[in-house]
């Protein structure tokens, strides 16, 4: 019992944070770099704070029909040591 409590404490600490969807308002969106601009929630996974900033679109293809102006909820990582957006959905 006590070894199985130590290596899921283990597993707690050594595992990164799940990326947690998170509100946002479009400010900007540039497809010909893969990037959009987001004014976002607390983003809990990668320490960050509320802010306004730009994020790399993990799939070119989210970008598509998106507008400044647009509510959306996204999940956010770092890939390849860049903050990218790995799922986005607009909010309802």
């Amino acid at each position: 019992m006590l070894k199985t409590t130590a290596t899921l404490a283990f597993l707690m600490v050594a595992l990164p944070a799940a990326a947690q969807s998170v509100s946002g308002t479009v400010t900007k969106v540039d497809e010909a770099q893969g990037k959009l601009t987001i004014n976002h929630g607390a983003i809990k996974n990668l320490d960050m704070d509320a802010m306004t900033m730009v994020f790399r679109a993990g799939d070119p293809a989210m970008l598509k029909g998106l507008k400044a102006g647009d509510k959306i909820k996204f999940d956010a990582d770092r890939v390849n040591g860049q903050i990218t957006v790995t799922k986005l959905q607009k909010a309802k």
